[in-house]
């Protein structure tokens, strides 16, 4: 998929070396137990930037960046301020360097994404762009969602299948927990695939960027908690009838209340139908 953008992007800096010459000074070869998978095109990374929507005015934050290249794309592209988080102390020493380029607009912080409060790393109106270390993006994009109120928008870098997860319809093949937690937070797109070809090293299948955009309104962490407690154990026993798979959480009494069939199976269920017995599980009035 290709998106065509007008706007204009900042010129980065002529001193800047390659990203492969990068690489090499550093010793940055990826990682397998990181998870990563390295984007060295330009003109790939120029896209995912532009994906992102106008960046002018808009806090990033940016999750594993490696040798820099997305990064390079998002100052260019004029965003208020970039916020590199990264595991890696090598990559984190790439990023160092090119603070020395754009000391008013990027910033990094060594840390563990998955243990790390984002929202405090930059102001309002904040945006998450990145390409997710693969071994961690499904954790990340369930802990972003509990605060999806203090972002404006996430487009993130999954492998395929795991974008099409969270974007699947009921009724189909990928459509599961991922599916409706993420919906029933947020509009969900893929925008854009990309083959094993377009990494360095290539991983093992296709990827795919999914554009985020969270709703006006959000739910409380206690329904957020009744809504992963209801996917579990709808989906755990995908095979069962729902009166059978939420026996644990008092199915029928909860069916009853949600009105919803219980000799129907959960991947029948929309968004909207897990939000009422989300409420019901909390003991929230239906909407």
């Amino acid at each position: 998929m290709c998106v065509s953008s007008s706007r204009e992007s900042r010129p980065l800096p002529p001193e800047l070396e390659s990203l492969a010459e990068v690489i090499r000074r550093h010793g940055l070869d990826a990682r397998k137990a990181l998870g990563q998978h390295f984007l060295l095109d330009p003109g790939i990374t120029e896209h995912i930037a532009a994906l992102a929507g106008k960046l002018e005015g808009q806090h990033v934050v940016e999750v594993g960046p490696g040798p820099g290249g997305l990064t390079r794309a998002l100052l260019a592209a004029g965003a208020a301020s970039v916020h590199a988080v990264e595991l890696d102390s090598r990559a984190v020493a790439v990023i160092e360097e090119l603070v020395r380029s754009y000391p008013q607009q990027l910033r990094v912080t060594e840390a563990d994404a998955l243990k790390t409060d984002l929202t405090t790393l930059c102001p309002a109106p904040r945006q998450i762009v990145a390409n997710l270390p693969y071994n961690v993006a499904t954790p990340l994009l369930i802990g972003w969602l509990r605060q999806a109120a203090a972002w404006q928008r996430l487009t993130l870098m999954f492998q395929l299948e795991v974008a099409e997860r969270i974007c699947a319809r009921p009724d189909t093949t990928h459509y599961g927990r991922l599916a409706v937690i993420s919906q029933w937070c947020a509009d969900c797109h893929i925008v854009m695939k990309l083959p094993p070809g377009a990494f360095s090293p290539p991983p093992a299948v296709w990827s795919a960027v999914a554009s985020i955009t969270p709703h006006a309104e959000q739910p409380g962490p206690a329904l957020f908690r009744a809504m992963e407690q209801v996917t579990a154990a709808a989906f755990g026993q995908r095979r069962k009838m729902l009166r059978g798979a939420l026996k644990g959480l008092q199915g029928d009494k909860l069916l009853a209340k949600a009105e919803i069939d219980g000799t129907r199976r959960a991947e029948t269920l929309s968004v909207t139908e897990f939000d009422r017995l989300a409420r019901a599980h909390l003991g929230e009035p239906q909407i």
